[in-house]
């Protein structure tokens, strides 16, 4: 097998449990937080540093590396942990999510998704034969099916605050439009469950030829493939794919589709009836989430693993992450202030003494001051987005140690003291 999972131990009140995932390329212990990197690279981030501040594993975007510089380019380099500088584990997503995230650049049918290039405006066509065969190409441990992600909400059920929900419903429209004779052609004419359903069989249906191209290409022998559960927050929906997706035999499993317009509430349920329908024995990954609440709560829904954008986005745009919640740095407030992002945090960005095994450090060990790292924003100083991304990404990599501390001893009132802004994700235990 290219991946195994060893539970270790389990919460007594809750699903959550604790684990470590063998792979190729290393283990990382579960519940685990995995920094996005895009294009090959955690934003502003060396690779090393990632590691050192608490990163076991890190995810890269078929869609993107595909454009550039290519996977044919990176598997004659020896596969992106040599290419990239990363020698632990890594995962790749499908492509698929883009047919959600860039609807205004391209069209979906049965067979894939025709994207405009964001780099040289070319036609390009992706099905889950070829994205397998990229993911194989990058050689990533752990490697996703393609599959077909809706809007998790109908965008015509009250105000939506997402161009992307909009445009996404103009085009299964249109689709929908060209498919159905007796539907109105015109762009507002979206059923919602039709929708759903469509991406779950779709969904269900591409699994089912990843998996085969997958053996076909040798490639399960190396590298762990996973199924993907569709079905917005609709929970019949979410029941029928995930039934389906679960008989399939894979390495791991996620679920998909959340976390794209939907509330907090919306994304706990979701996951809270998802999570404990996918095998016991398997890795269970939520994509795309997010927010310490939401993390909390799918934790203790059964979850292991997740990624997202956000320490770096958020750090590249001066907000800093804390367990009291976020700061704006850019705020006049801090003008002044000469206390670090959060006091208390080992991050080299609040306590970069020389004890701490980072690379750098300030006379006396002094941190970096909230009026100084607003001060390079404004200079437009590439040091603070770096300082405020290496502050975010130790962040969620010391919530999820305390996460995993507290399921053996099952003291959630205590990380709730210590991580306030996660406490609203406890809302699981009742």
């Amino acid at each position: 097998m290219p991946l195994q999972l060893e539970i270790l131990a389990r919460d007594a009140r809750s699903r959550a449990r604790l684990g470590r995932v063998r792979t190729s390329h290393g283990d990382f212990d579960t519940p685990a937080f995995m920094p996005v990197g895009t294009r090959g690279s955690v934003k502003g981030v060396f690779p090393g540093i990632v590691a050192q501040l608490g990163a076991q594993i890190i995810l890269g975007n078929t869609y993107h590396l595909l454009l550039r510089p290519g996977a044919e380019l990176i598997r004659r380099r020896g596969g992106l942990q040599r290419f990239t500088g990363w020698g632990g584990p890594m995962l790749t997503d499908s492509g698929g999510y883009q047919a959600y995230s860039m609807a205004g650049i391209n069209s979906v049918d049965d067979d894939g998704v025709t994207f405009k290039s964001i780099v040289d405006g070319s036609m390009i066509t992706m099905t889950p034969e070829s994205s397998i065969e990229v993911q194989n190409a990058l050689g990533a441990d752990i490697i996703m099916a393609f599959d077909d992600c809706p809007p998790s909400v109908d965008p015509e059920s009250g105000p939506v605050n997402q161009t992307r929900l909009r445009i996404a419903a103009q085009r299964d429209a249109q689709a929908q439009s060209a498919t159905r004779p007796n539907l109105k052609k015109r762009s507002h004419a979206y059923d919602h469950a039709a929708r759903l359903k469509l991406a779950s069989e779709r969904t269900l249906r591409w699994l089912e030829r990843c998996k085969a191209h997958h053996h076909a290409l040798g490639g399960h022998e190396q590298r762990a493939l996973f199924g993907i559960v569709q079905g917005g927050t609709n929970l019949d929906e979410r029941s029928w794919c995930a039934s389906r997706v679960a008989s399939v035999e894979l390495p791991g499993y996620a679920i998909g589709g959340v976390a794209v317009g939907e509330q907090s509430e919306d994304i706990a349920r979701v996951v809270a009836h998802t999570a404990p329908l996918l095998p016991e024995d398997k890795p269970r990954y939520l994509m795309g989430v997010g927010y310490e609440r939401d993390l909390l709560a799918a934790v203790l829904s059964g979850v292991d693993m997740f990624d997202c954008v956000l320490p770096t986005r958020n750090g590249r745009n001066a907000n800093a992450f804390t367990s009291q919640g976020q700061i704006r740095l850019r705020n006049a407030k801090f003008a002044e202030d000469d206390r670090p992002i959060e006091v208390g945090c080992d991050c080299p960005a609040c306590s970069p003494g020389p004890e701490s095994g980072f690379p750098w450090s300030s006379p006396k060990a002094e941190p970096f001051s909230r009026a100084y790292i607003r001060h390079l924003f404004f200079a437009e100083e590439m040091l603070g987005p770096i300082l405020v991304s290496v502050h975010n990404l130790r962040h969620f990599q010391r919530l999820m140690a305390d996460i995993r501390r507290t399921i053996p001893s099952g003291d959630w009132q205590g990380f709730a003291i210590r991580w306030p802004v996660a406490a609203p994700g406890l809302r699981v235990l009742g």
